[in-house]
Formats: C-alpha cells, sequence, structure tokens
C-alpha cells in the first residue's frame, strides 16, 4: 500500500496534468453536445409549430390524415375535370359563316350558311336561302366531316373553313 502512495507522489504531477486534460477533452465533449442539442431543440420547435400537444405522434397522424383527405379531393377533382372534358368535346368548338346572294334579283348577302362542329367535326350546318317571296332555312346534320345530304358550294365552302379552322 505504501508503495502504491508514493507512487502516487511520485507521479503526482503527471496524474494532475492527466486528470487535467481529460478535463479538458470532457468540457471541450461537453460543449459541442450543447451545441447539437440547441440545434436539434430548435428543428424539433419548428417541427412543433403551431401544434398545442406536445405528442409527435399525433402530429405525424394529423398530416397523414390532411394527406389522405388532399388525396380523396384530387381523386374528386380528376374525376371532375375528366367528365367536364368528355362533355366539352361534345360542345361546339368550331364555327364558319358565310354570306352570299342566293339569287341575282335579291338585293344584299342575304343568305347564308353556317357550320357549327365539335372536336368530332359532328355537328351541323344550317342554310337560310333568302328569296324576294319566301325564306328557306334548312339544317343538315354533320358526320366526322361529312354529310349525307347534298351540299351547295356555298355550305361545301363553310365546312371546309370550319374544319381547317
Amino acid at each position: 500500500m505504501q508503495n502504491i502512495v508514493q507512487l502516487i507522489n511520485n507521479f503526482q504531477v503527471y496524474i494532475l496534468l492527466g486528470f487535467l486534460v481529460l478535463i479538458l477533452i470532457l468540457f471541450i465533449l461537453l460543449i459541442t453536445t450543447n451545441r447539437s442539442l440547441n440545434r436539434l431543440e430548435k428543428k424539433y420547435k419548428r417541427l412543433m409549430r403551431g401544434v398545442n400537444s406536445t405528442d409527435l405522434e399525433e402530429l405525424i397522424n394529423s398530416y397523414l390524415n390532411k394527406i389522405d383527405k388532399t388525396q380523396e379531393n384530387y381523386k374528386y377533382m380528376k374525376d371532375l375535370y375528366e367528365n367536364l372534358n368528355k362533355k366539352f368535346k361534345k360542345c361546339i368548338q368550331k364555327y364558319s359563316i358565310i354570306r352570299y346572294r342566293a339569287f341575282e334579283d335579291v338585293g344584299s348577302d342575304l343568305s347564308f350558311s353556317i357550320a357549327l362542329l365539335d372536336e368530332n367535326n359532328d355537328g351541323i350546318i344550317i342554310t337560310g336561302i333568302y328569296g324576294r317571296n319566301q325564306s328557306t332555312t334548312y339544317a343538315k346534320p354533320i358526320d366526322k366531316g361529312m354529310s349525307r345530304y347534298e351540299l351547295s358550294d356555298e355550305e361545301k365552302h363553310v365546312l371546309n373553313n370550319c374544319i381547317n379552322n
């Protein structure tokens, strides 16, 4: 036992320096750990901002519920868009009109032909022929850009304008 005490007394300075170095190292570790903890605490506060409870599981579940609701809304909007797009394809998207003089003895260009077509070139041509004694209106269906009825030159012209524009 005396040998150990005498050995400690002989190396007392070195032991003290070793402990001081160890204390210094531990102090540096304490400072770096404290800084890391402060950064982590800031991140945690930023994550938990606007939340009354501090339960992280509850926060994650609320965000997952919001994601599920957003996905439901997205699906609803997508279905609505597809339905509207289908309906829109059948709406009049192209039109063309031409006015002309059907008879030489009638004054102005009072006769007309109108083509109204959808995206698939389905629709109708309406022709109004104005004469001095009478006025007549015709409607001819158009299916994929063609009519099963004979078209006048003016109707062909208005149909081609409508398809090409």
